[in-house]
C-alpha cells in the first residue's frame, strides 16, 4: 500500500519533518531505511560511521567506480560523520550532538549501546525530549533477544517463509528482504508518532522494533485463519486462501495476475471470457464453492488467457473492470508508464558516479518535491562540518 496526504492547493509547503535532526547510528537496511524515509520528509540526518570502512552495506554490489549502489539506494539525503566509539572524544561528541538532536537510531544488538555509555538512559538524562529507537531480530527483551538476526531470519522464524512458494517447493524467502523492510517502516512511523506525542507531553520516548514481530505483523489472515481453525495455513503459490479466481495465470506471451475479489467481479469476469455458462454453474456460484474448485476453475480460465496476448487481455479484462495487471519482470516495471509517471524512479547526481536511477519515494504530499533528492553522502563527507557546531 502506498500513501497519498492531499493537503490544500496553492499553498507552499514545507518538508513535513523540517528541522527534526536524527543522530543515525544504523547500517545496512533495516535502520537506513527508517532514516532515509525521515530524510525524504525533510528530516536532517546524521549518519555516524566507523573510520574507513563505514557502514557494513559501502562494500555490497554492485559497485560503481567504487562506490556501491546498494547504500546508494537507502542512504540518500544524509550527511556522513566518521567517529571511533572507541574514544572518548567520539563518544563525547555523539552526546553533545544529542543535547540539540530530536531522535536517536540505531540497529546494534540489544546492550551495545549500553556498553559504550550512549543507551536511553543515559542519553534522555542530557535530553529528554530524545527519542531513542532500536531495531533488532527480536526486540530488547525476551528469551532470545540476544540472538543474532538476519532478514532471511525473521522471515523465517516470523512464518512468512512458510506460506511463501509453492506446496510441491521447500519454504522460501521473499524476493526482497522485507522484514528489514518493514522493521524501517515500521520504526519510521513508530518515530513520527512519539514526535507528535512529544507536543503534548514534552518527553522524548523509547522506541523497541523487532524485525520478527514486524515480519509478524503482516501476516494478513494467516494468523486468525490459524487461530479460527486450528489448521496451520501452508504454501499454496500465488492463490488467494479465500477469494476465486485470485492468482496469476499464464498467457501466451507471459503471465497476468487476476483477482475477481467478489461475486459481482466474478460474473462480470466470466462475461469478459466469454463463459457466461459457468457463472451460476453450482460448483462456482459461491466464493467458497470456487475456492473448493480452484483447480478446475483455473484450468477453464488458462484455456482462455493461453490463447490470448497479455496485452489484449488487459485490455479486455480493464474494459469489464476485472482488477489485472502483468507479472512484470524488473526490466519492465520499472518502464511501466505508471511507475514513471509517479515519480517512483529518480535520478540522483552521486558524486564520483554522476547520475544513478533509484526508487522514489511512494508518500505523495502536494507540495513536497517527490521528484529530486539529495545524494547519499560519501564516507567522511560531512564530518567536518557537523563536529565544527558542536
Amino acid at each position: 500500500m502506498t500513501v497519498r496526504v492531499i493537503c490544500p492547493r496553492n499553498k507552499k509547503m514545507k518538508n513535513p519533518l523540517e528541522g527534526v535532526k536524527v543522530i543515525d547510528f544504523t547500517r545496512v537496511l533495516s535502520g537506513p531505511y527508517c532514516t532515509m524515509m525521515l530524510a525524504d520528509m525533510g528530516a536532517d540526518i546524521i549518519k555516524i560511521e566507523r573510520p574507513k570502512t563505514g557502514d557494513d552495506s559501502r562494500s555490497f554490489g554492485p559497485l560503481i567506480a567504487g562506490e556501491s549502489g546498494y547504500f546508494i539506494s537507502v542512504n540518500r539525503g544524509k550527511k556522513s560523520v566518521v567517529l571511533d566509539l572507541k574514544t572518548d572524544a567520539a563518544k563525547a561528541a555523539v552526546k553533545k550532538l544529542c543535547l540539540t538532536s530530536d531522535v536517536l537510531v540505531e540497529n546494534f544488538r540489544p546492550g551495545a549501546m549500553k556498553k559504550l555509555g550512549l543507551d536511553y538512559e543515559s542519553l534522555k538524562e542530557l535530553n529528554p525530549r530524545l527519542i531513542f529507537c532500536s531495531i533488532t531480530g527480536y526486540g530488547q527483551d525476551g528469551p532470545v533477544s540476544q540472538y543474532a538476526g538476519y532478514d532471511v531470519i525473521a522471515q523465517a522464524v516470523g512464518g512468512m517463509m512458510s506460506i511463501t512458494g509453492y506446496p510441491d517447493t521447500p519454504p522460501t524467502r521473499v524476493g526482497t528482504s522485507i522484514a528489514d523492510v518493514l522493521s524501517g517502516m515500521f520504526a519510521a512511523y513508530g518515530i513520527v508518532s512519539a514526535l507528535h506525542g512529544r507536543q503534548t507531553s514534552g518527553q522524548g520516548a523509547r522506541i523497541d522494533i523487532s524485525m520478527v514481530d514486524s515480519v509478524m505483523a503482516v501476516l494478513e489472515n494467516a494468523v486468525v485463519r490459524y487461530g479460527v481453525s486450528g489448521k496451520t495455513p501452508e504454501r499454496i503459490g500465488s492463490k488467494h486462501p479465500s477469494l476465486c479466481p485470485f492468482d496469476i495465470y499464464e498467457a501466451k506471451d507471459g503471465y497476468i495476475a487476476i483477482a475477481a475479489g467478489n461475486d459481482s467481479l466474478w460474473r462480470e469476469f466470466a462475461t469478459a471470457i466469454k463463459r457466461e455458462d459457468i457463472i451460476f454453474k453450482k460448483e462456482f456460484e459461491t466464493n467458497e464453492l470456487r475456492c473448493h474448485n480452484e483447480k478446475k476453475l483455473k484450468k477453464i480460465i488458462e484455456d482462455y488467457t493461453r490463447a490470448h496476448a497479455i496485452k489484449d487481455l488487459l485490455n479486455n479484462l480493464n474494459k469489464h473492470g476485472i482488477p489485472c495487471g502483468p507479472v512484470n519482470d524488473i526490466a519492465r516495471a520499472v518502464r511501466h508508464s505508471q511507475v514513471l509517471h509517479r515519480n517512483m524512479i529518480v535520478e540522483l547526481d552521486q558524486k564520483k558516479i554522476g547520475k544513478i536511477k533509484v526508487a522514489g519515494t511512494p508518500v505523495k504530499i502536494t507540495g513536497l518535491d517527490d521528484k529530486n533528492f539529495s545524494p547519499a553522502p560519501l564516507l567522511g563527507e560531512h564530518t567536518d562540518e557537523v563536529l565544527a557546531k558542536l
